[in-house]
């Protein structure tokens, strides 16, 4: 069987000089502790997984640690390094950037920066910073920029504060993650600036979180509270579908029946997670997206075909 050549919208990047940032600040993932990365750890999980190119995100909680004034300077080398790996091995490798959040301004530099001078794919934003969830207006400044430059924007979860300060035992990465980008694609839709920013082409990690298993309670809420925008509930579902998403850590049949409901077939993506989803997880994840029923000119667009309405280089 030949190989799906899969185009990866969820792969990790982690340089040893980041983790050793990140570590001597006393932050770290969700998960504790980095996994292992290398740029050759990343190629053979991706040929084991057939997986042709791979869109790389900095992990978790990107450059919003420790002195915000270091915080440009960081997302600098990072986007830097990601370019090189870029140049590397350019049919293996795209890159979305960060950006440094603390202030707006230094924001709308990197967009620029890391678009029109490196030519990276596209921008990595955090569903939440902070208090703020993607969509409040405090953002503006960032999406406006993206907008002008009909940006592809991946979307990918925080640990929101008041999700740190819950009595459960539980990583974060198992619900919380899901709860911070579904409030952010809330956010998006009912704020209004999905309709403002309608260039961005926004990106939404793990399916979207929770809000494809809730879209129809979102679609009657303006009919139940008179102090929201009244929008129909065909306006809804057109927001929603106005999103891409990937599978990441979403494959199996449960929750590619939820997004089927508010996605548009042609906006969705493959997604490993790749390196806090390890090779046993990305192995049980294949198999569970290959064994979902769909016609394989389906399956092949989500693997690959899909990605050529935004990235046309890869094909």
């Amino acid at each position: 069987m030949t190989s799906p050549r899969r185009i990866d919208f969820h792969v990790h990047l982690i340089p040893q000089f980041y983790r050793d940032v990140v570590y001597a600040t006393g932050s770290g993932p969700a998960i504790g502790r980095y996994p292992d990365w290398s740029a050759e750890l990343a190629l053979e999980l991706m040929d084991a997984s057939g997986i042709a190119v791979a869109l790389l995100s900095l992990a978790q909680p990107g450059v919003q640690f420790g002195d915000p004034t270091a915080a440009p300077a960081l997302a600098r080398r990072c986007n830097d390094y990601s370019a090189e790996l870029n140049a590397r091995w350019p049919r293996r490798f795209g890159g979305f950037a960060v950006v440094p959040m603390w202030d707006v301004a230094h924001a709308v530099a990197e967009v620029a920066y890391s678009l029109d001078e490196l030519k990276l794919q596209g921008v990595c934003l955090f569903a939440s910073y902070g208090e703020r969830f993607l969509g409040d207006s405090w953002f503006d400044p960032v999406l406006e920029a993206l907008n002008d430059r009909a940006a592809v924007v991946f979307v990918h979860p925080a640990l929101h504060p008041s999700s740190r300060g819950l009595n459960l035992p539980w990583p974060g990465f198992m619900m919380e993650y899901l709860f911070d980008t579904t409030r952010a694609a809330v956010n998006l839709v009912f704020g209004g600036a999905i309709e403002r920013y309608p260039r961005i082409r926004f990106v939404l990690a793990h399916a979207g979180g929770l809000m494809p298993y809730f879209a129809w309670r979102l679609s009657v809420s303006p009919m139940i509270d008179a102090r929201m925008e009244q929008l129909s509930r065909q306006d809804v579902y057109s927001r929603l579908r106005r999103f891409w998403y990937d599978n990441a850590l979403s494959p199996a049949v449960e929750t590619m029946q939820c997004l089927a409901g508010v996605a548009a077939p042609t906006q969705i993506v493959f997604g490993s997670d790749w390196p806090f989803a390890n090779a046993r997880v990305i192995a049980e994840a294949v198999k569970a997206h290959e064994g979902v029923t769909m016609p394989q000119a389906q399956r092949n667009a989500i693997d690959r075909g899909n990605a050529f309405s935004l990235f046309p280089q890869f094909a």
